[in-house]
């Protein structure tokens, strides 16, 4: 398992200790794990939680004709958050990694996806890229963010995961559809399919402290798109962007976004495997020798 922050030890100490206490099978139990679930979750949320509260504190407080554009402010908070989470050691080096990768792949499709009129931000500020403003790379990489710390957090194993070589053509493919279906026939549906077929036996195993979640992963893909999906909702509302529907006046966000979402989720699962691998549950790890073997030759660090 993954050795987590020093919050996140001292959360699972706890834990630990009120359940040291209590009927494995008892109501209170059953109590202290949910807590710890809702506990983790909205750890794993962090990033993402504190850059929407500043866009809506933004979106009320700041004034209007203030000499710093709003969106450079957007900028300049969204790298405190993250500079902040690094000086005290509330993300890894290592979890990093992956959500620059995030921020970059998101930053690139944005200024295609502007471009070509998908969606719009307000034209101020100096800190962007074309029409770009900096901080919504880091809208991406709070995704990113979630997605590793969840998956460090719950200690997430897999059952009958697909070969990644397979999920990354299937993401490649997500990617570049996000661009060519401008141009060429959008495959967006074929896609999802050959995500249902590649995934539909995937299990997810997630580790509260002594429960583990047993869930389809493609039931967690989808319940991951429709959260963002209503933070999406929330971000529109207060200005961040705008769809050429919202540019006369806020309305929700299409659900039809869900399916743009639950494939930016193929991307997203694909990039982590890079720094976290799927690997099977614990319990299967305890008892595979071919494993134990080669675990005793190449200790996990």
């Amino acid at each position: 398992m993954q050795r987590g922050t020093g919050l996140e030890q001292r959360i699972d100490a706890i834990a630990d200790r009120m359940l040291r206490d209590a009927s494995a099978n008892g109501v209170r139990a059953g109590l202290i794990e949910f807590a710890v679930f809702v506990l983790k979750q909205a750890w794993a949320c962090v990033f993402g939680a504190t850059l929407l509260v500043v866009i809506v504190a933004a979106r009320l407080f700041y004034p209007d004709d203030a000499a710093l554009a709003r969106n450079d402010v957007l900028t300049i908070a969204a790298v405190l958050i993250q500079v902040t989470m690094l000086a005290f050691r509330l993300e890894t080096a290592r979890e990093l990694r992956v959500i620059v990768l995030f921020h970059i792949t998101g930053t690139v499709m944005e200024l295609f996806k502007t471009d070509m009129g998908s969606w719009e931000y307000a034209a101020e500020g100096m800190l962007r890229i074309g029409g770009v403003p900096l901080f919504s790379g880091f809208m991406y990489a709070a995704v990113g963010s979630y997605m590793v710390r969840v998956y460090r957090l719950f200690d997430l194993g897999f059952t009958r995961y697909p070969r990644r070589w397979l999920t990354a053509i299937v993401a490649a493919a997500i990617y570049l559809n996000f661009f060519t279906h401008h141009f060429w026939w959008d495959a967006r549906w074929v896609l999802v399919a050959a995500t249902v077929l590649l995934w539909a036996p995937t299990v997810m195993h997630a580790r509260i402290r002594v429960r583990v979640l047993r869930l389809p992963l493609l039931a967690v893909f989808a319940g991951v798109a429709l959260f963002i999906w209503l933070a999406e909702n929330i971000a529109t509302w207060a200005g961040a962007w705008a769809y050429p529907n919202q540019t006369a006046g806020w309305e929700p966000v299409s659900g039809s976004k869900i399916v743009s979402w639950f494939l930016l989720m193929i991307i997203s699962v694909v990039l982590v495997a890079w720094v976290y691998p799927p690997e099977p549950p614990a319990s299967v790890r305890a008892t595979s020798p071919k494993r134990d073997r080669a675990t005793s030759r190449h200790p996990r660090r």
